[in-house]
């Protein structure tokens, strides 16, 4: 089995495996199985329809902030995440991978259950207009981690959990499932 078809299975065999926190989440999930089985290139950002990504929402070990990064090209306070890549073995490694990349932190403990999905409409370099298949999970990171801003963002900062910035309401979609699989 090929690298890429070995991330396909596994992500399915994640997504089949996850019991979604509400009906809404479990009319994704079923979203998220069809793409996979309709595309065997789901995982690649080469799916013009659509791909999965994966992202992880990293809290800090008293559960009283979030760690979220200043993304350079959509400009807006977001978790860390990206497109899954060839040599990623599950979507909870291309998640810890991504978090690990733009945070700066190494020692961070990464559930590896999904806590919630997101589809959202994206334009990736240099190509057309698609979806990500955004499969989201929770880190916790050491009190004292001191975050590295990436070449992928303008700010990387600690946030208290209950006055993040966030505009539009999304990220309380994240937030609220994450912190309850922690506790």
């Amino acid at each position: 089995m090929s690298p890429q078809e070995s991330l396909h299975t596994s992500a399915l065999a994640t997504l089949r495996g996850w019991t979604p926190p509400s009906h809404s989440q479990a009319a994704l999930r079923e979203a998220y199985v069809g793409l996979l089985l309709a595309r065997t290139d789901a995982c690649l950002r080469t799916c013009e329809p659509g791909h999965l990504t994966a992202s992880t929402l990293v809290v800090d070990e008293s559960r009283r902030h979030v760690l979220l990064t200043h993304h350079g090209r959509i400009g807006r306070w977001l978790q860390f995440g990206g497109h899954l890549e060839v040599g990623d073995a599950s979507l909870a490694d291309a998640a810890l991978r991504e978090a690990v990349e733009e945070s700066g932190v190494p020692d961070l403990l990464l559930d590896r259950d999904p806590v919630h999905l997101d589809v959202h409409p994206v334009t990736c370099r240099d190509s057309p207009p698609t979806r990500h298949f955004d499969v989201r999970f929770v880190a916790v990171a050491p009190d004292d981690a001191v975050p590295v801003v990436s070449e992928e963002s303008h700010d990387v900062r600690w946030w208290p959990i209950d006055t993040f910035p966030d505009p539009v309401g999304e990220m309380a979609e994240l937030v609220k499932p994450a912190l309850a699989r922690l506790s």
